[in-house]
């Protein structure tokens, strides 16, 4: 019997951006998540940049954006706060293009927000 391979986490989710530097500003000084690698990378055409929220095992690649992989897209991405309302407020403060903050029975309260290039990411509660 031939033995399979298997997938143990993801560590990492790609989130094409225009400029990296402005990206990492907003990832750790806006959104509080910390720097994890930072290291030149050519083929990337820019370097390979991990951030993350502090303890998480998973971060994300600030990639450059290309052909193919443009910046301004709807990511996916659900990060996870444990006060959605104060961070919708902290966000809506420092000048983030924030959603509404979404409150149905049975659902953990969330909302929607955009990077400076514009991709959208959700915050659930």
């Amino acid at each position: 019997m031939t033995e399979r391979t298997v997938i143990t986490g993801v560590p990492v989710v790609g989130v094409p951006v225009t400029d990296q530097n402005r990206a990492l500003e907003f990832y750790t000084g806006t959104l509080g998540m910390e720097k994890r690698v930072d290291v030149p990378l050519a083929q990337l055409g820019g370097r390979w940049l991990v951030v993350a929220p502090p303890g998480s095992p998973t971060g994300l690649a600030l990639v450059p954006a290309h052909e193919g992989v443009p910046a301004g897209v709807e990511t996916g991405i659900r990060l996870a706060t444990p006060d959605a309302a104060a961070l919708h407020a902290q966000l809506r403060e420092r000048g983030v293009t924030v959603g509404d903050l979404l409150r149905w029975e049975g659902v953990p309260p969330m909302f929607a927000f955009q990077d400076p290039d514009g991709n959208g990411l959700e915050i659930v509660q």
